[in-house]
């Protein structure tokens, strides 16, 4: 067994602004002005090791996933929540329910082999497609974080990919 992932979230899961948070973005509304400030969280999210978001202190896990662009070869970093499972971390493909998956799980298929910046530390991963039975637990795992989650499966057609990472 290898050794647990570090923990690290910001804020209370339990607190108002939390609550306010998980309604507005399961708004398309919502949606859409966390997908407009990904860039600026990106930013403070490398600035800070994963620690800090623009959201504020809303008590959601965040990661720093870094994958390898399928075509240009070059380092792509994108901040997404997490499940954690101990040794094994969860990223789901929601893209806020739009039709395409998004790019970074295109680049985990082609490219399993990427790094994670979480509670201040850089780690190389390895990434899995998760299918079967589990899928669905693990899905309902993402829906007890954030509830919006049920919303995004709503608005697609497409299979939401999960993917466990595991240290390389």
């Amino acid at each position: 067994m290898t050794t647990p992932f570090p923990q690290w979230q910001w804020g209370s899961p339990h607190s108002p602004l939390s609550k306010v948070a998980d309604r507005f973005a399961a708004t398309k509304a919502g949606s859409w002005v966390i997908r407009a400030l990904t860039p600026l969280d990106r930013r403070l999210l490398e600035r800070t090791g994963a620690k800090y978001t623009v959201l504020g202190p809303v008590g959601v896990p965040l990661i720093l996933l870094t994958t390898t662009g399928r075509r240009s070869g070059q380092p792509r970093t994108q901040p997404l929540l997490y499940v954690h499972g101990g040794d094994t971390l969860y990223v789901i493909g929601s893209n806020f329910g739009q039709t395409r998956h998004p790019a970074w799980s295109a680049n985990l298929l082609a490219e399993p082999r990427a790094t994670v910046a979480i509670a201040g530390e850089r780690i190389p991963v390895t990434a899995a497609l998760v299918e079967g039975p589990a899928k669905e637990e693990i899905f309902q795992r993402f829906v007890d974080l954030v509830s919006a989650y049920s919303a995004y499966r709503g608005r697609t057609t497409r299979d939401l990919r999960i993917f466990a990472l595991t240290k390389a």
